[in-house]
């Protein structure tokens, strides 16, 4: 029977602990290609970012590399222990586990007209399973790590993505009083004015009650002029034949 000492060994000793160093120096390869790939989603105001993207891209890393080194699962035990018959193979236990994180991710987005919710949950969740399982299978250097940049990412990546110039959008429905008949050209002036620029191909338009509804995103192209939504909502109070109106983030 090993004592404990010559178990922990098993897990942290040198050789061990080089081949966590080489699976966590993927992971963070990984991490810095999935945030520039997010960043182009970013730019453009959309929900899945830099933070979604690192996420998955280092998670996806962490579980397909590990599968490149067997004789190191269980801190490389079944070498010794099992010699009459094949070890164990742990990845079709991990090939259920991401499917289950899937369906879990699934429930966390949430979509509220023009706007999505619960990426970056859904994805922090996804990279938690590759922390359990690099754990699982007695990878703790890397799974430390791998925990360590999760949390970093969660934590300080939303402060460089408001750094880095962006193009984010809003979504408007504007409802007009009755008799009003609403103008692009005006409505892409008033737009331009506040640092804003109307996409086209995001109109739906309604006619209701003797009323028009304009629904569509603007996207800001003018940071040093661009309003906030608490500026724009008090604008669009004094715009004339306006009735009603609904603002918001747009991230699809």
């Amino acid at each position: 029977m090993p004592t404990l000492d010559a178990l922990l060994l098993r897990y942290w000793n040198v050789h061990e602990v080089s081949i966590n160093l080489v699976v966590f120096a993927n992971i963070l390869g990984a991490l810095l290609l999935g945030l520039i790939a997010g960043y182009e989603r970013t730019y453009h105001g959309r929900a899945a970012g830099m933070r979604t993207y690192g996420l998955v891209c280092m998670a996806s890393c962490a579980l397909t590399v590990l599968a490149g080194y067997p004789l190191h699962w269980f801190g490389g035990q079944h070498v010794s222990a099992f010699t009459t018959h094949l070890p164990p193979d742990p990845t079709r236990i991990i090939q259920g586990i991401v499917t289950g994180i899937g369906f879990l991710g699934a429930g966390m987005i949430m979509k509220d007209g023009l706007s999505i919710t619960g990426l970056t949950s859904a994805a922090s969740l996804w990279s938690s399973s590759a922390i359990g399982i690099l754990v699982g299978v007695g990878f703790y250097a890397a799974a430390i790590l791998l925990t360590v940049l999760s949390a970093s990412l969660m934590m300080y990546a939303a402060r460089l993505e408001r750094i880095l110039p962006a193009r984010p959008a809003i979504s408007l429905t504007l409802t007009y009083k009755p008799g009003v008949e609403p103008s692009r050209q005006a409505l892409d002036h008033i737009a331009r004015e506040r640092g804003y620029q109307v996409a086209s191909g995001s109109f739906s338009v309604r006619y209701f009650e003797g009323r028009h509804v304009w629904r569509f995103v603007c996207i800001e192209v003018d940071r040093r002029r661009a309003l906030p939504i608490t500026g724009l909502s008090g604008d669009l109070a004094q715009l004339e034949g306006i009735e009603a109106f609904e603002i918001g983030h747009a991230r699809n």
